[in-house]
């Protein structure tokens, strides 16, 4: 989605497939996608020019984890970097909103992931006030236009970002309410699990309205051509998948990416050290 004013999330079903029956293929057209991602990141890498940002939001239970996971498996680690962003620390509060996420933009060649990002800010913070307070802003700069206010600050930030050659594509992983309750229960129920769950996460629960409608309002705010959000029926996790590792790759592709070609010097280096390696083979 690029541009957001008439977005409305009632509009969007979490259980959606597009009409697809594709569980049993999934798994099959997955490793397809996985495996033209791993080709792409090579190039990436190799042509050394841009750099990709995936930014992943979502209620608990909603897959960012298990997405990332799956989506990006083939993916070379020393290309790419995780990170997720939780409670921020008394450091990351004395900074600006931004500082922390700043730090770990991808560099050149690289595919960054945030599972969480800086819209937490506008999401989180906006729904349980208490944390703005914690943030020890100016009285005089918390008012009725902050959320506005960010929501400019978030837009300008990534248009600096593209203009420097990082490629932003955000993926909003939208589940219901009776599958995230459903998924709760899972993690209650299956011992490997229980230490994903939390009390609070429940407790979530009761601002739910509250969240739906600061992520409306952000996606309407901060969905651009630049940084495009993309709205992810979340509830059948194979579709979830298809659907990120899909626009991903079409992201890559619109890229261009290629091996740099030799020139004529490295090209004259490349016949040197075939020449070396022949001789050492012929010595012995």
């Amino acid at each position: 989605m690029e541009h957001g004013k008439k977005f409305r999330l009632k509009d969007y079903d979490p259980a959606d497939t597009q009409g697809l029956d594709l569980k049993e293929e999934a798994g099959d057209l997955l490793k397809e996608a996985v495996a033209r991602l791993s080709d792409m990141q090579q190039k990436l890498h190799a042509q050394d020019r841009w750099a990709l940002l995936l930014v992943f939001q979502a209620m608990d239970a909603a897959g960012k984890d298990s997405v990332i996971q799956h989506v990006m498996s083939g993916v070379n680690p020393q290309g790419c970097e995780v990170y997720a962003f939780k409670a921020p620390s008394e450091e990351d509060l004395s900074h600006d909103f931004l500082w922390r996420t700043s730090r770990c933009l991808p560099q050149r060649g690289h595919i960054g992931i945030f599972n969480r990002s800086y819209y937490e800010e506008v999401l989180v913070v906006r729904v349980h006030s208490p944390l703005l307070a914690k943030e020890r802003l100016p009285p005089s700069l918390v008012t009725k236009n902050i959320w506005k206010e960010r929501f400019e600050d978030i837009n300008s930030h990534e248009t600096y970002l593209e203009r420097n050659g990082i490629l932003i594509r955000k993926f909003f992983l939208h589940v219901s309410k009776q599958e995230q309750k459903r998924r709760f229960l899972s993690r209650l129920e299956e011992p490997e699990k229980n230490w994903k769950f939390s009390e609070d996460d429940v407790r979530e629960r009761e601002s739910w309205d509250d969240y739906m409608s600061a992520y409306e309002d952000m996606i309407r705010h901060t969905a651009s051509a630049g940084a495009p959000w993309y709205v992810v029926p979340a509830d059948h996790k194979w579709f979830t998948r298809l659907v990120v590792a899909s626009a991903i790759i079409h992201a890559l592709e619109s890229l261009h990416l290629a091996f740099p070609r030799m020139d004529g010097k490295k090209e004259k280096e490349l016949e040197s050290a075939r020449k070396l390696l022949l001789q050492e083979t012929a010595e012995r």
